[in-house]
């Protein structure tokens, strides 16, 4: 058997999963991996065993376990800071998840979609106005799901500089452990003082009901600070890498444009195609388990490549092409299981609208630099672009 890196965790073309990631698919899909801190661990490439994986109660989330396969620099847990949604097990898991889930359900976010369309008219109108070439990244795609969550948890957006700056030190795996510690802590007190003005006047947003219904600050931090986070950073860069697909790839670009009734079927294709978040998957053992003919010993950590899982043949014909007629949804961008990602019908709609009202508004776009020439995030736990350039004819 032999012992491999899973990081660090760079594509190619640069969609694809890395090389070395896909030889372990082909010839050793659990394959024994060195973690940054040298320990050893586990890293499974492929759909069904990462599905397995999510839905066997022998593997635990919590972050704070020893053997839990960190790729940063380990770090004491903050004081008075719980952990969140993403890292708890049951008998807390199912509550905490239940107490928050209507905030997000088909109908709720479908009451959304006018106020989000009109975001994104308005940044669109702005980008327009401007010069050529234009930052898409800081004209639409980070501005609207910033603005989006913040409306949604009920954060000032005159705030939005703050908690991007410090959210883009989280996810960048090179932030040094104090930078990061300190990233932690600001958010952290921001969010206190917060829930005290909500406290004191509270409004109509998902922090204030949920203040509302128990007052254990400590808990509503821990959920404002994963939700603030992971609401705008994913779609951020999901809006982005998906622009820059759908220009790289006319004629499916034609199809939506043609027919809004296929975006949906779009959106969920650039998810399987990229994986943005594919780290977040990743678990540890409680128990001795057998996964794949595999034996996990206790203790050990697993990590679920989910970029690669989502480029298996087994479970996608043809799974590096890009093909918005394939109807994936069995991919595993937003997880499996009882963690899948709270907010992905927050995602989907605001992926659906920005890329029908971008290429119905601006006909003409065009990327300004090669694709393969952009600054692509290599170094963060979240993929996506640092920049954008794009042009259009006016």
């Amino acid at each position: 058997m032999t012992t491999a890196s899973p990081l660090p965790i760079t594509r190619t073309c640069p969609f694809a999963p890395r090389e070395e990631h896909r030889r372990m698919q082909e010839e050793e899909p659990i394959s024994r991996v060195t973690l940054p801190d040298g320990r050893e661990g586990w890293a499974l490439t492929r759909h069904q065993d990462i599905r397995t994986m999510l839905t066997d109660p022998r593997f635990s989330s919590d972050r704070r376990n020893p053997g839990f396969p960190l790729l940063v620099e380990r770090q004491q847990q903050p004081p008075l800071f719980r952990a969140s949604l993403i890292g708890m097990d049951p008998p807390e898991h199912g509550p905490a998840r239940r107490a928050v889930v209507g905030e997000f359900t088909v109908k709720r976010m479908a009451a959304l979609r006018p106020r989000i369309q009109e975001i994104v008219d308005e940044h669109l109108d702005a980008m327009l106005a401007g010069p050529k070439p234009a930052d898409l990244v800081r004209a639409l795609s980070l501005p609207v799901p910033s603005l989006v969550i913040c409306e949604l948890l009920g954060v000032p957006y005159a705030d939005h500089e703050f908690f991007q700056e410090r959210s883009a030190k989280l996810l960048r795996r090179t932030t040094p452990p104090e930078e990061r510690s300190t990233a932690v802590n600001e958010l952290r007190d921001y969010l206190f003082d917060l829930l005290e003005k909500k406290a004191q006047a509270p409004g109509d947003d998902l922090l204030s009901r949920q203040l509302a219904k128990q007052d254990d600050r400590e808990e509503l931090v821990s959920l404002g600070f994963l939700l603030l986070i992971a609401g705008h950073e994913t779609t951020a860069n999901m809006i982005s890498l998906g622009t820059i697909t759908l220009l790289e790839h006319p004629e499916a670009l034609a199809a939506i444009r043609e027919d809004p009734a296929k975006t949906p079927d779009a959106v969920e294709e650039l998810l399987r195609y990229f994986t943005i978040a594919e780290l977040a998957n990743s678990r540890v053992a409680v128990e001795d388990v057998e996964l794949g003919g595999v034996l996990i010993r206790k203790g050990e950590g697993v990590i679920a490549l989910g970029n690669t899982a989502n480029r298996d043949p087994e479970a996608f014909e043809r799974p590096d092409d890009f093909d918005i007629e394939r109807g994936a949804r069995h991919h595993i961008a937003f997880g499996f299981g009882a963690h899948q990602c709270l907010g992905q019908n927050l995602a989907r709609m605001e992926l659906q609208i920005v890329f029908d009202t971008l290429f119905r508004r601006v006909p003409t776009l065009r990327l300004a630099k090669p694709a393969d020439e952009l600054p692509y995030k290599e170094d963060a736990a979240v993929y996506g672009v640092y920049e954008l350039p794009v042009t259009w004819w006016r």
